[in-house]
């Protein structure tokens, strides 16, 4: 009884340090604020009202108060370098052990089929290209704490080809992907493989949102056949470790790529090109790349991921289109073939 009345009293403690803040309202010339909390710990409480952050207990609070003081001592760090290219900032992972954050990667690196690996004639078409602006992509999503990127990063690029070849925009189903293709050895949220989703939905055409609509959570298939939507008759591997080459695919439509995205380069993004090896380059997350442009005489690649609109630059990151293969975009891109309707 004792035991359950002190975690009462610290849940009670910490929902009123919450509410003292809250309404306080946060604002760094506020003397009294000041005076009772360090700069940090308003930066936390003001992290905590954004996000909706509730912990059960003291510990965890003072655990995941710990853990935010630690990230945005890195942030600060980055920011305050002269001549930095991108910006870190606090966002919903700001409070995560490098295990939690971690759980939204997915990707499952594969040896690509040579067979499939396609040399593209380069373009001296534009210098800049945003299929955002021309109505081939779709709007940002969140696979939440399962590991299914790959999804993901596959349903984009077969709805950016599908509007290219059919003239609709439609938002596809990742939990089909999810919950189907393990015969072509994705593993739902363990993990998988752009690839092996574009040979699934040859196979089995894709539902939409709508009628297969995302849970982040392994279920069972239950494919409806008389609601698929989009096949995919084949897919590219493009010519890795060629930026050219990635351009080149991307004056066709959005591209399936990989990146590694486990430092806190990524966790923390927040604008700007990363142009740097930081994060480097061992595969395990699926995203999206969608164009390509410069920023400051600096080439990048416009990427869409899928940790919700509150990540990043409203959900994308920008980066270097450059051959030092910046977090391994280069490595891995493909994109498919929808059958035309």
């Amino acid at each position: 009884m004792r035991k359950t009345t002190s975690i009462t009293l610290a849940v009670v403690g910490v929902v009123a340090f919450t509410a003292l803040f809250a309404v306080s309202g946060f604002n760094g010339n506020d003397s009294q604020l000041n005076q009772v909390f360090s700069p940090e710990d308003q930066e936390f409480l003001k992290f905590i009202t954004l996000h909706g952050k509730s912990y059960a207990t003291k510990e965890e609070f003072q655990f995941r108060q710990n853990l935010f003081k630690s990230n945005l001592l890195k942030i600060r760090m980055h920011n305050a370098q002269n001549g930095v290219s991108y910006r870190l900032g606090v966002n919903k992972f700001s409070d995560m052990t490098p295990e939690e954050y971690k759980k939204r990667l997915g990707y499952l690196p594969h040896n690509v089929d040579q067979s499939k690996v396609k040399y593209l004639a380069p373009s001296n078409g534009d210098n800049t290209i945003d299929w955002r602006t021309k109505g081939a992509v779709t709007q940002v999503k969140d696979q939440g704490q399962c590991g299914s990127c790959w999804s993901f990063s596959a349903t984009g690029s077969i709805e950016g080809h599908n509007f290219l070849t059919n003239k609709q925009l439609v938002s596809l189903s990742e939990q089909q992907l999810v919950d189907c293709s393990q015969a072509q050895g994705n593993e739902g949220c363990n993990g998988g493989w752009m690839d092996s989703a574009f040979q699934y939905a040859e196979q089995t055409p894709l539902e939409t949102e709508a009628d297969y609509p995302y849970e982040g959570v392994d279920d069972t298939c239950r494919v409806d056949a008389s609601k698929e939507t989009v096949q995919v008759k084949s897919y590219v591997d493009v010519t890795p470790n060629d930026a050219d080459q990635l351009i080149a695919a991307l004056q066709l439509g959005p591209v399936s790529v990989a990146i590694e995205a486990d430092q806190n380069i990524f966790q923390s993004y927040q604008g700007g090109v990363i142009n740097d090896s930081s994060c480097g380059t061992e595969l395990d997350h699926g995203v999206l790349a969608v164009g390509y442009g410069t920023d400051g005489g600096v080439p990048y690649f416009i990427v869409k991921n899928s940790w919700g609109p509150d990540w990043g630059d409203q959900g994308y990151v920008k980066i270097a289109a450059t051959n030092d293969n910046i977090c391994g975009i280069l490595s891995q891109p493909s994109y498919p073939e929808i059958v035309q309707k």
